[in-house]
């Protein structure tokens, strides 16, 4: 079989999405952190390959995981602290120990870390004091292929690391509070203050940069890794950024923001059938017009980085760029605000002429209009489909469901397929409600209770859509239990871990079978 995975970067001109061009597929949704592992959480080292190889064995060729930046209070991937910079907490440990940065001694104190799931309160300590050590080992080194391999790294990446090594020293000073409230010496960037704080604080400055370093370096042995066994990666990021980021604290100017780095008014979406408040996420709004003066240089050097990481990327809130929900800072809810146009086709024509096609999937769900259609269709990316959204309605049909598409049982915002259909977790639905449901997703199927993850899955598979992705918790029949995030609330999140030896013999061969029977072997 050929499973050569084609290069967002390397795409050639056509009015076909990237999915069109890959064929039928079947795909997965799996966290780095999520994965196996001796040291506490997933990593991109043994882990990542380890998954690589299963999912070789199961012929299911995409690998969509969430956003791969550093995460602070919540730990969502969803609020990075940077749009470019990888989370340290997902670095392998036995690479470092390969590499003469770590001993293998040292790595007991993460041994010791529950396996069910991350204990990030203890991790994350724990695992940036080894980081630390690993950087100082490395810094002491003069000459040799790795130093040179780090100073190329500085350089390549000198648009945004810099400036992120010493936001995240700054930020450590300040008790990890949001830069708009440090000294406002730091807040305004002044020249004489940033020098001296370069000076003092050089060893942690260096720490963060090969932090950094080491993340990029096996996140392109994974990437490599992944592309010669034929899977492709596909990631996921969100369309605005955090207010506590580094990207906001330096370059301001791209967001409606004052001097002090306050917002003027701030994202959400308004009221609906599952809110009557709305939904007020806070994060500041771009400046549009500024970035079309730029020529959208952010966002293709965001774009240019991506393509370097994955194969395909899902924009989350895609709607946003057709027109986006404005509320003024001072609300408490999303009802008050106005839909401002975006940049709409200008945005993508920018970057398509710096990075050629675009390997991007449109989150498209929830009350989208036929002007964020248009654009969508018109720049030719997939659309999104939920089964757990569209199978226990009798109006959906599916075969309305379009090629250039991917299909989905659930995502990381869903209760895992088991838990959905029992009505279990967190479901908001009537216990008619879910009967209904129920009813309906058995007719549809023709399943049973007992197997009803892979019947939709199976389901999934059967659609027209060339990408078909189910989360691991539904190949592996998990309940409420395994749910990853559970949308509007901060406990107990991102949390959960598969357990060595869940993807064995049997799954695979069960797993490939289903590929194969509804046509999606690579």
């Amino acid at each position: 079989m050929d499973k050569a995975v084609i290069s967002m970067e390397k795409i050639p001109t056509t009015p076909d999405s990237y999915i069109m061009k890959m064929g039928r597929r079947a795909g997965v949704i799996m966290h780095l952190s999520s994965l196996p592992g001796d040291h506490g959480i997933g990593d991109i080292g043994e882990s990542a390959h380890a998954f690589v190889d299963a999912l070789a064995d199961m012929d299911v060729a995409v690998w969509q995981f969430l956003p791969l930046g550093p995460t602070a209070y919540g730990d969502s991937p969803y609020q990075p602290l940077s749009a470019f910079a990888g989370n340290a907490n997902l670095i392998g440990l036995h690479q470092l120990v390969e590499l003469g940065l770590l001993h293998e001694p040292e790595l007991s104190s993460l041994s010791q870390l529950p396996r069910e799931y991350c204990d990030y309160g203890h991790l994350i300590p724990a695992k940036r004091e080894l980081l630390r050590e690993a950087s100082r080992r490395l810094m002491k080194r003069r000459g040799g292929s790795l130093m040179a391999e780090f100073e190329e790294f500085l350089h390549r990446e000198s648009s945004w690391l810099h400036d992120y090594a010493l936001f995240r020293v700054l930020k450590s000073l300040h008790n990890e509070r949001p830069w708009p409230e440090w000294d406002p010496s730091f807040v305004h960037r002044d020249h004489a203050a940033l020098e001296t704080a370069k000076r003092e604080h050089r060893e942690a400055i260096d720490t963060v940069l090969v932090t950094q370093f080491l993340f990029d370096r096996q996140w392109r042995e994974l990437k490599l890794y992944a592309s010669e066994r034929g899977i492709c990666l596909f990631g996921d990021i969100p369309i605005y950024i955090a207010l506590d980021s580094a990207d906001a604290w330096a370059r301001r100017e791209m967001l409606l923001l004052d001097d002090e780095g306050r917002p003027s008014n701030v994202a959400g979406v308004p009221p609906d059938y599952f809110s009557e408040d709305g939904q007020l996420w806070g994060n500041p709004l771009y400046d549009w017009a500024y970035h079309e003066q730029s020529g959208f240089e952010w966002w293709i050097e965001r774009m240019r980085h991506l393509a370097r990481q994955c194969d395909l990327v899902r924009i989350d809130h895609f709607r946003g760029f057709e027109s986006f929900w404005s509320v003024p800072y001072s609300e408490t809810t999303a009802k008050n605000g106005e839909w401002i146009p975006g940049p709409r086709d200008a945005l993508f024509k920018a970057m398509k002429n710096e990075l050629g096609p675009l390997g991007i999937v449109a989150e498209d769900l929830g009350v989208i209009t036929p002007e964020v259609d248009a654009l969508r269709l018109g720049q030719g990316f997939p659309g999104m489909v939920v089964l757990q959204f569209e199978a226990g309605d009798p109006e959906f049909e599916m075969d309305s469901i379009d090629a250039n598409s991917v299909c989905y049982t659930g995502t990381h915002d869903n209760d895992t397929t088991v838990g959905w259909f029992h009505g279990t977790g967190d479901d908001t639905r009537t216990p008619e409600e879910v009967l209904a449901s129920q009813e309906l997703v058995l007719e549809r199927t023709g399943g049973s209770p007992e197997t009803i993850h892979r019947d939709m899955i199976a389901l999934a598979m059967s659609s027209k859509a060339n990408l078909a992705v189910a989360p691991m918790q539904d190949f592996l029949g998990l309940g409420s239990e395994a749910r990853i995030n559970t949308p509007g609330t901060t406990k107990d999140n991102w949390r959960w871990r598969m357990q060595e030896g869940d993807i064995d013999a049997a799954l695979a061969e069960q797993v490939a079978e289903m590929v194969e029977s509804s046509s999606r072997a690579p």
